[in-house]
């Protein structure tokens, strides 16, 4: 079995509105990232991301970068016990 690793991220700036999510999930895809992109009421966009370790580590720089409307100020990232998110299928936006 291919080692995973589960990264929970909260993206701030300018990232709501500007389909920063969609965006995240067409990434997600094309690295075989499972997890979801969701709006936070605070302004923010959450993020989990699961998967191998190098895409993961590529989806996180990514972050960083966005849709081409968004403008991203922070990354704050924390690593999460993969067993709780391996039943998770694809990558969801909601």
């Amino acid at each position: 079995m291919h080692q995973l690793v589960a990264k929970l991220c909260r993206v701030s700036g300018r990232v709501q509105g500007v389909f920063y999510r969609a965006s995240a999930q067409q990434q997600a895809h094309r690295l075989g990232i499972r997890g979801y992109a969701k709006n936070l009421a605070d302004g923010r966009v959450e993020v989990m991301a699961v998967g191998a370790p190098k895409a993961v580590g590529d989806f996180l720089d990514w972050l960083w970068q966005g849709s081409p409307l968004s403008a991203v100020s922070a990354v704050d990232i924390q690593e999460i016990d993969v067993a709780d998110q391996v039943d998770r299928q694809g990558f969801t936006t909601g």
